[in-house]
């Protein structure tokens, strides 16, 4: 009886001691109106400046992290996937979610492609090239190298993709985790940071507009050729298959931007 006593207490304590450590992860209210999963990576990113996460320190399960950030899961996982690429954050299988350690290579950050955007005058034009050189061979090396986990979690984007063609915001989303899985079934760190730093870029500007999204069933198509040809080891037409659907999504931004230029919702 006795020992059945210590073991509640235990528990008790040990549950409030989790608590308390997750005050520190407060909701967001996302006032500025800006997408969600980007407001997720700038509150996860100050919180590791100000030392709030360390170094080391597991995140919060995901389905307790969404609680706590008043966020959707899907939303947060992008977030996180964005973090995980450009080194901020580790994934381990089966263990969560990590802050990457300090003696770890150094980043790449998407700040400095802003800056420079900026400085240079850089145009809509040049960055939609890069990203359509950069993700045509990750979509490439993907076809060779992906291994069934990386294609499950594909699926898995796949099927939210479809299931969110009438929520264009939400559909945005899982796009964004379907293009960063591709890019992390390629196996180039480099490469991969290199294209999230350009397409964070070019998304929240899409995430500005796709709002006025009028049919995106032909884009869930495209993501499933893309799937299939990663799947089926089809290098060629992995490749083709992204050349278009990035086009394609490019002139469907453009009629977007029309439409808010004529003052249509």
């Amino acid at each position: 009886m006795m020992l059945l006593s210590i073991k509640i207490l235990v528990v008790k304590k040990n549950k409030g001691m989790t608590t308390t450590k997750n005050k520190k992860f407060k909701p967001i209210l996302n006032e500025s109106n800006n997408n969600i999963s980007q407001e997720v990576v700038s509150r996860l990113r100050d919180m590791i400046h100000r030392g709030e996460i360390k170094a080391g320190d597991k995140l919060p399960p995901e389905r307790d992290l969404a609680k706590l950030l008043n966020v959707s899961r899907p939303t947060l996982r992008a977030g996180i996937r964005s973090l995980v690429a450009i080194g901020v954050l580790q994934s381990k299988q089966g263990a969560g979610t990590f802050v990457v350690n300090n003696e770890g290579p150094p980043s790449l950050d998407g700040h400095q492609l802003r800056l420079l955007a900026s400085l240079r005058g850089f145009t809509s034009t040049e960055m939609f090239e890069a990203r359509l050189a950069l993700e045509m061979a990750v979509a490439g090396l993907a076809a060779e190298r992906a291994t069934s986990e990386t294609l499950a979690s594909l699926a898995e984007e796949l099927a939210g993709i479809f299931g969110s063609i009438d929520e264009p915001e939400q559909f945005l989303v899982h796009d964004m985790n379907f293009h960063q899985l591709v890019a992390t079934a390629s196996g180039n760190r480099i490469l991969t940071s290199l294209m999230n730093m350009v397409t964070t870029i070019l998304f929240d500007v899409r995430s500005k507009t796709v709002k006025r999204a009028r049919d995106l069933k032909e884009s869930a198509e495209m993501h499933r050729i893309i799937y299939r040809a990663i799947r089926d080891k089809n290098v060629e037409g992995a490749r083709e298959a992204m050349r278009e659907h990035l086009l394609n999504a490019q002139a469907a931004q453009e009629k977007e931007i029309e439409y808010g230029n004529n003052g249509k919702n």
